[in-house]
């Protein structure tokens, strides 16, 4: 699969999942060498992956535990 359009598809899976608890952002990725989606997450569940297309707009959907995700302050500390 080629990686044209794959911003696209990302921003409408990140509008799709966004609203699940637990889910704290998308990126593009690589998976066996081939272009993906990831749902960023807090914590794995059964219950969240049942939520999580394991596909979306023809590319692999993975789920990466991230922890709590924060902006930094961009003053510093």
């Amino acid at each position: 699969m080629n990686e044209h359009g794959i911003e696209a598809v990302q921003e409408r899976l990140t509008d799709s999942v966004l609203a699940l608890p637990g889910v704290v952002g998308t990126a593009i990725g690589e998976c066996d060498g081939e272009p993906c989606l990831k749902v960023l997450v807090v914590g794995k569940s059964q219950e969240l992956a049942g939520e999580i297309p394991a596909t979306f707009g023809g590319f692999p959907v993975v789920v990466e535990e991230t922890g709590e995700i924060s902006a930094l302050d961009p003053l510093g500390p």
